[in-house]
């Protein structure tokens, strides 16, 4: 198989297994905590020690990279989340699967950033599009699938399974990645920032957590504060910390770059929206409309079906209408489809609720490739590592940000009704408010220069090669013509 086609399938690969691993425990969260003898909503507080691993050790997973080599640190962090998944398997108690996923963690938040730099550093630019077209379509299939494979798993076979199926697709992608991906590294790795990584580590812990459980009733409303407030200090903390250093962690200066700032403002507000989706939708179809884990996940399947059939057009889209063009446009069209799920009742039928998911799915995976291609579009290869670094952490927050205002949004809609029970109709108005965020998306897109990622895309350099052949034709044409009247003249 081709190598820009390979290697992109082996990040997959990593990907579909952190992605898939995250959502798949959800519907099983009360058969593990009957096993392990604690309660549900206990475990669901040590399964959120996942996201703070992610929080505290992504900023790091630039600078190792580049002082370790991509290559055998990616393959190094499938392993320690497959000794992660090995741990949570054998858990017998709450501390065994809080240490476990906090293991996890830590090869997650290595994994995500780092294969995307292996695949920036492997695939040639005018190839990228279609490389973040395969990348992307695990990042979507996986909070799809998770439920129903995690409810058939569990219904039929044991909780345990669960984190066992990482170990076969783990192996394989240790195998792939040391046999097919170059052993690049930096030749001049800048020194290790380790008061910035504590101030990001503390600071993204505290927003990514508190943002998480914000609206869940996991804990007091003073705690939530508190955290985010912790996170927010941290962070500023570490703003002017990295004002004042060669190199930053977290390099803010990069948003100086016109398509890497659209794509990290931009490319946050639509993942808010969209990333309420994977919370909202099986809430809406168990508890309002009464169907199991397993059949509201084959449901909500349908969107990675619509995901899954953009990947081979993704490229010939993009290049139709540039990124500019594309992603301003279809921000509005992928919230007008996120907003139709307000529409759903019990009387919906099926059948058209998996139609509009499948388009849906289809136009938001097309606007996830573009955002995660053009951010890159102007890094210089020795920016890679930090650019990455930075896509990965707002990716995170964006994501713990959309399950808070989802959550937020139904808690409002219940005070404003007087109800105590979640039904059917407090979830319209989250689904709306979600799609304004996401549709909001489209003015910082907007700002982006008409030929941003042209170099990408394709399409201005078409454009532009084409003009470049008509004035030589006429410049051609104006001298044939020229030298004709020359040869009368002297005839």
């Amino acid at each position: 198989m081709d190598k820009q086609r390979l290697i992109p399938l082996i990040v997959a690969t990593a990907l579909f297994m952190e992605n898939m691993d995250s959502t798949v425990i959800a519907t099983s969260l009360p058969a593990i905590a009957a096993d392990i003898g604690t309660s549900p909503l206990t475990l669901k507080l040590a399964i959120t020690s996942y996201l703070l691993s992610l929080a505290v050790f992504i900023p790091a997973s630039g600078w190792t990279a580049d002082r370790f080599g991509a290559r055998l640190v990616f393959a190094g962090a499938v392993g320690v989340f497959m000794l992660g998944s090995i741990g949570c398997a054998l858990s017998s108690s709450v501390t065994d699967f809080v240490f476990a996923r906090i293991l996890q963690g830590l090869g997650g938040a290595m994994m995500t950033p780092v294969g995307r730099l292996v695949l920036l550093r492997s695939v040639d630019k005018s190839a990228l599009v279609n490389a973040m077209a395969w990348v992307t379509v695990p990042a979507l299939i996986g909070p799809v699938i998770g439920p129903p494979l995690g409810g058939f798993i569990t219904t039929y076979f044991s909780w345990h399974w669960i984190f066992l199926i990482n170990i076969p697709i783990g192996i394989l992608g240790i195998f792939m990645a040391l046999k097919y991906i170059d052993p690049i590294k930096s030749e001049d790795p800048e020194p290790f920032d380790l008061y910035g990584i504590v101030l990001a580590g503390i600071g993204l812990a505290g927003i990514a957590f508190g943002l998480s459980v914000a609206g869940l009733n996991l804990l007091p409303w003073a705690v939530v504060a508190a955290l985010i407030a912790v996170g927010s200090i941290s962070m500023t903390l570490y703003v002017i910390h990295a004002r004042r250093t060669g190199s930053p962690v977290l390099d803010f200066s990069l948003l100086n770059l016109a398509t890497l700032r659209a794509s990290i403002i931009g490319g946050f507000m639509f993942r808010l929206g969209v990333g309420a989706l994977p919370f909202l939708l099986p809430l809406l179809m168990q508890v309002g409309f009464g169907l199991s884990p397993f059949q509201s996940g084959l449901v909500t399947f349908a969107s990675a079906v619509g995901a899954m059939g953009m990947k081979t057009l993704a490229a010939r889209i993009i290049r139709s209408f540039g990124f500019r063009n594309l992603m301003t446009v279809n921000a509005v069209v992928s919230a007008l489809f996120l907003a139709a799920c307000a529409l759903f009742t019990a009387a919906t039928p099926l059948l058209l609720i998996m139609i509009i998911l499948v388009i849906g799915g289809f136009f938001r995976s097309l606007q996830f490739t573009a955002i995660n291609t053009v951010a890159y579009a102007e890094v210089e290869p020795a920016q890679m590592s930090r650019a990455t670094t930075l896509v990965s952490v707002n990716q995170q927050l964006a994501i713990s940000a959309g399950v808070a205002v989802g959550a937020f949004s139904v808690e409002t809609t219940m005070w404003l009704h007087s109800a105590s029970e979640l039904s059917a109709t407090v979830f319209a108005p989250a689904f709306l408010v979600v799609s304004l965020v996401s549709a909001a998306s489209a003015w910082f897109f907007w700002q982006m220069p008409d030929d941003a990622g042209h170099e990408i895309s394709g399409r201005k350099a078409v454009e532009i090669s084409s003009r470049k052949g008509a004035a030589k034709a006429a410049v051609k044409a104006a001298s044939e013509g020229t030298q004709d009247a020359r040869d009368q003249r002297l005839g």
